[in-house]
C-alpha cells in the first residue's frame, strides 16, 4: 500500500487492525529486550517477525488497537516527529474522552499513565510516504507482554481498562481513535475494505 501511495494510485489511508499475538523487532531491535527465552515463545504460540519500522521489540495481540497511517507526508509539514506527534496526541485524546490520564516522557516515543506504558509508535517512512504507526492497548495479555522489555525498556505494559471500572470496548475505541486523528490531520475517513482500495487503484 506504501507503494501504491507513493505512485499516487491510492489517497491518504488508514488501516486499523486487531493482530493475532505476534512479537516484531524493529530496526534497532537488540536480542535482551526479549526476556525469555526463544523456546518459551514458541510454546506460547506467538509469532516473531522482522519489521522495517524504528524501534526495538514490541507486542501485537487481541484487545490492542493497531493504526497503519498510509499518508504523503509532503502534505503535512514534510516532518516525521510531527507525524510521530500527531499518532501520540490522537492516543491522548483518545483515553482523554474515556478519563484515562496520559502523557509523554521525554526521547521516548509512545504513551505513558501512571502505571506503565499504554501505547507504542513506530513508524517507517519511504519517499515521504509514511508506515507502519501506533497501538493502544485496550486490554492485552498482560503475559504476553511480560515476556519482553517493550520498545527495549525495563518497564511495564498496561491497558486502557486496568484504569477503567467499565471496561472499553475495542470498537468504540477504534472509532474514537479514527476521529480524533482525522480531525488532527484534517481528514475526514471514508470506511472501505482493503479490497474496496486495491480495486481504485487498478481503475
Amino acid at each position: 500500500m506504501q507503494a501504491l501511495r507513493v505512485a499516487g494510485l491510492v489517497p491518504d489511508v488508514l488501516f486499523t487492525v486487531e493482530h493475532d499475538p505476534v512479537f516484531t523487532r524493529g530496526r534497532s531491535a537488540l536480542d535482551g529486550s526479549f526476556r525469555v527465552a526463544p523456546a518459551e515463545v514458541e510454546r506460547a504460540g506467538i509469532a516473531v517477525r522482522e519489521s522495517e519500522r524504528g524501534g526495538d521489540v514490541t507486542y501485537h495481540g487481541p484487545g490492542q488497537l493497531v493504526a497503519y497511517p498510509i499518508l504523503d507526508l509532503r502534505l503535512y509539514g514534510r516532518n516525521v516527529k510531527s507525524h510521530v506527534r500527531s499518532l501520540e496526541e490522537a492516543a491522548l485524546r483518545t483515553l482523554e474522552r474515556y478519563g484515562v490520564a496520559g502523557g509523554r516522557r521525554d526521547g521516548l516515543p509512545g504513551v505513558w499513565t501512571d502505571r506503565g506504558k499504554i501505547a507504542s509508535v513506530g513508524v517507517s517512512v519511504r519517499k515521504w510516504v509514511s508506515m507502519h504507526g501506533l497501538a493502544l492497548n485496550v486490554e492485552i495479555d498482560a503475559s504476553h507482554f511480560a515476556m519482553i522489555h517493550p520498545c527495549g525498556l525495563p518497564v511495564r505494559a498496561v491497558s486502557m481498562n486496568d484504569h477503567l471500572d467499565v471496561p472499553a470496548r475495542l470498537a468504540d475505541v477504534e472509532d474514537e481513535f479514527c476521529r480524533v486523528y482525522g480531525e488532527l490531520l484534517g481528514l475526514r475517513w471514508l470506511e472501505a475494505s482493503l479490497e474496496t482500495v486495491l480495486e481504485a487503484a487498478r481503475v
